[in-house]
C-alpha cells in the first residue's frame, strides 16, 4: 500500500510539473492601426470626400499614442479646395468601451475661388480635445464613434466653420 501510495505521489507531482512548464506567452502586438472615411453632400452642388488613416502603439493597456493622418477633397459651385493634415494623437481608453483623447493636427489648405480663380494657401492648427465610444466588432477590431472639441477655433479667422467634430473610424489591434 505504501508503495502505491508513493508511486501515485510522485506521477502526480510530476504531472503538476509539466503544468507549471509551460513556454511563456508571446508579447501582444501593441501595434494599432484604422481610419475614417467620410463623405458630405450640400446645397451648391457641394461635395467632399476625406480618407483619416492613423497608426497608434498601446504603451500601456489603456494608453495609445501614435500619429493621425488625413487628406480631404471640397468642392461646390464657387470653390474647390484640397486640404491635408497630419498630428500627434494621444487616447486613454477606460471600461475597455470609452475613450477620452487629445489630438493636435497641422493643416494645409489649397483653395481655389471658380468664378473669380482666385487661389490661396492657409495653413492651421488644430488642438482637439474630446473622446467617446468604441463597440467591439470582433477579435481586436473596433469601430469608435466620438465627439472632439478644437480648443484652438476662432470663429473670425478659422477656415473650420465650427470647432465641434464628430467622427467615427474603425481601429484594428487594440
Amino acid at each position: 500500500m505504501k508503495k502505491l501510495f508513493s508511486l501515485s505521489l510522485i506521477l502526480i507531482s510530476f504531472l503538476s510539473f509539466s503544468q507549471i512548464a509551460i513556454s511563456p506567452e508571446t508579447p501582444a502586438n501593441r501595434w494599432t492601426f484604422g481610419g475614417g472615411l467620410g463623405v458630405g453632400f450640400g446645397s451648391d452642388s457641394y461635395f467632399n470626400l476625406q480618407v483619416s488613416p492613423r497608426v497608434g502603439y498601446k504603451i500601456t493597456d489603456q494608453l495609445e499614442g501614435g500619429v493621425i493622418g488625413n487628406v480631404s477633397w471640397q468642392t461646390s459651385d464657387f470653390y474647390k479646395s484640397t486640404m491635408f493634415g497630419v498630428g500627434p494623437f494621444m487616447n486613454y481608453y477606460f471600461a475597455r468601451s470609452f475613450f477620452v483623447g487629445a489630438n493636435l493636427q497641422q493643416y494645409f489648405i489649397n483653395s481655389q475661388e471658380k468664378f473669380t480663380g482666385y487661389k490661396f494657401d492657409k495653413d492651421e492648427t488644430a488642438l482637439y480635445l474630446g473622446g467617446g465610444y468604441m463597440q467591439p466588432l470582433g477579435n481586436n477590431a473596433f469601430a469608435q464613434f466620438g465627439l472632439m472639441y478644437n480648443v484652438l477655433w476662432k470663429e473670425r479667422s478659422s477656415i473650420f466653420s465650427s470647432g465641434f467634430i464628430p467622427s467615427v473610424g474603425f481601429v484594428v489591434g487594440l
